[in-house]
Formats: C-alpha cells, sequence, structure tokens
C-alpha cells in the first residue's frame, strides 16, 4: 500500500472529511478492517486564515512547500492538499517536492466527466471563486465550465465559511 501524504488543517473539519473517505474507500476496495496508510500534516488554521487576509500569498507558499517536504521526507509517495483555495499554490508545491501532488481539480473534473457534464456551479472562499486558478484548470485542461456567483453572494459565502463552517 502507497503511503499518501496529506497537508490539511484548513480547516480540521475539511482534513477530517478527506481521512473519511480515504479510510472508506480503502476498506471497500480491500475489505477487512484494512485501512489507509497516510501522513497528515497539519497547519494552523488560524495562521493560514490571518495570511490569506494580508495577501500574503509568498509566507503561504512557504508554509505549503514545508510542509509538503516534511511529508515526503516522512515517506509519501504523493500529496493532497485538504482544500481548494491553497491548491492557489500548486504550482509552488509541485516545483519543490519530487513526488507528485494530486490535484483536486483533476480528481473533481474525473468525477464530474464521468457523468458527462460539461458546466458545474462553483462555491468556495471568495480567494477561489474570484481567482482563475482553479476554473482556468477546470477549462484548459478538461474543457469544464465553472459558474460563480456574483460578487454580494461571494462575500457572504466567504463569510459563512470563515466564521461559520470552521468554527462548528
Amino acid at each position: 500500500m502507497k503511503t499518501i501524504g496529506l497537508i490539511g488543517g484548513m480547516s480540521w473539519e475539511s482534513s477530517d472529511l478527506y481521512y473519511q473517505i480515504l479510510n472508506r474507500g480503502t476498506q471497500n476496495r480491500l475489505g477487512g478492517v484494512h485501512s489507509c496508510d497516510c501522513l497528515l500534516y497539519s497547519v494552523d488554521f488560524e495562521e493560514i486564515a490571518a495570511l490569506q487576509h494580508k495577501n500574503d500569498w509568498k509566507s503561504l507558499s512557504s508554509l505549503m512547500i514545508k510542509a509538503a517536504k516534511r511529508l515526503e521526507n516522512g515517506g509519501a509517495v504523493f500529496i493532497l492538499l485538504c482544500t481548494n483555495t491553497m491548491h492557489k499554490l500548486a504550482e509552488d508545491i509541485e516545483k519543490n517536492v519530487a513526488i507528485p501532488l494530486l490535484h483536486i481539480v483533476d480528481a473533481a473534473s474525473e468525477a464530474i466527466l464521468s457523468k458527462s457534464i460539461h458546466k458545474v456551479g462553483f462555491l468556495g472562499t471568495k480567494f477561489s471563486m474570484e481567482g482563475d486558478f482553479l476554473s482556468k484548470r477546470y477549462q484548459s485542461k478538461f474543457g469544464i465550465e465553472t459558474i460563480t456567483p456574483c460578487a454580494e453572494d461571494q462575500d457572504i459565502i466567504h463569510r459563512i465559511i470563515y466564521e461559520e463552517l470552521v468554527k462548528e
């Protein structure tokens, strides 16, 4: 079994979901009481959120690269980033480790296209919805068009994510 490296903590609830999905999938494929072989590097989301809102993506990149290298040094053979927003830094991570980063858009696109869908609604943090780092990849690599809410609704969704969902 290959060791999966997870960069989590953004939020811990999201990381928990990844962990559950990986373990359920492993048990469904292998049966018995199998669970996934994984390493989780969990960052402090308070620090991440503060840097995001300061627009300090350089510091965020350093933190993500550090986490990825720790997973690589720990024996992970590939990395999952347990968040949409931080995929803004996917290329930085990929350039600084020798193991692959499995991109969230690639995995989501496989599921989307398996249902013959080519246009999807996209919700996330304002960083993800107003930036093109995810929508551009959906379109250029997979021909999937993403539709996002208007700016006012993006603000509401962003607030709900940071002030409600990650505090439950």
